[in-house]
């Protein structure tokens, strides 16, 4: 991944608030999917990255600045993901441009980010008012259903990427649900670490939460991107543990004024874009 070194995130960056599109960078997702073994043409998975970017202004007609949420949702079938810190300096560059109305905000991203992910883009700006009431901001923090693993009394020999420790119980087919909040990445381009909470659905053999466990924290080094790391889980369960029905949802915490959360999974809709108690 040497082209990376080439991306605002190995880089020092000048600050510019003054719309410029030309700061998004793309990133190809051929190059960690080959690495897994997958084709484009026929993923295993279907799915999307969920974006929420809580640093957003622009100065109306008059000059006035506006703030707002949004809420990017890229599809997991486009050629390239957005390099996260250019899409940060591109969203500060809306800060001292004038705009006439949300609608054409809203029109600019969705148009410069399609042209970088090399497919459409739903873009949604909400005002702080209508952001209080999307699950994004409910009262409650929103607690992940499922099967807490991580107050498993489990030892650990492990802190390397190991595959190889997921493993299935005895027993029947099954629907079940899995927790973690130890998900811990390395961004591959500056090596900073990269917080998140997992949840893995599934139907099949019954997925042992205390092996569950020990690969999730076998990741605590592993480098890659938010996406690559949850399609990196997507197939590594679904080559060791074999269930039928599978989705891997990450909620990653967020830097530089955004947070990613990608969803993968071969039978289920896109998920509820709800804050974690981490978010």
């Amino acid at each position: 991944m040497s082209y990376l070194k080439d991306t605002p995130l190995g880089r020092n960056s000048a600050f510019i608030d003054q719309y410029t599109p030309s700061l998004l960078c793309p990133v190809p997702r051929w190059d960690a999917r080959e690495s897994l073994e997958l084709d484009d043409t026929a993923l295993p998975f279907h799915g999307q990255d969920i974006w929420n970017a809580y640093e957003l202004s622009w100065l109306n007609e008059k000059g006035k600045p506006e703030v707002a949420l949004a809420e990017l949702v890229v599809p997991c079938t486009s050629p390239n993901i957005i390099e996260s810190k250019s899409l940060k300096l591109y969203l500060n560059s809306f800060a001292n441009s004038r705009f006439a109305g949300r609608d054409r905000v809203v029109e600019t991203i969705a148009r410069d980010l399609g042209q970088v992910a090399g497919a459409p883009v739903d873009v949604r700006v909400l005002t702080l008012r209508e952001a209080r009431q999307q699950p994004l901001w409910e009262e409650h923090v929103r607690e992940e259903p499922g099967e807490l693993v991580d107050t498993l009394d489990v030892a650990f020999e492990h802190l390397e990427y190991r595959p190889e420790l997921l493993l299935t119980d005895q027993g029947p087919e099954r629907t079940g649900v899995l927790v973690s909040h130890l998900l811990r990445s390395h961004c591959p381009v500056t090596n900073q670490p990269d917080w998140g909470t997992v949840q893995v659905r599934y139907t099949g053999r019954p997925i042992s939460p205390a092996s569950f466990l020990r690969y999730v924290v076998s990741l605590r080094n592993h480098q890659g991107f938010h996406e690559q790391i949850v399609e990196q889980m997507f197939v590594d369960l679904r080559r060791h543990c074999g269930p039928r029905q599978l989705s891997v949802y990450g909620r990653f915490t967020r830097r530089g004024g955004l947070d990613i959360n990608p969803f993968r999974s071969n039978y289920e809709d896109a998920p509820l874009n709800a804050r974690t108690v981490r978010q």
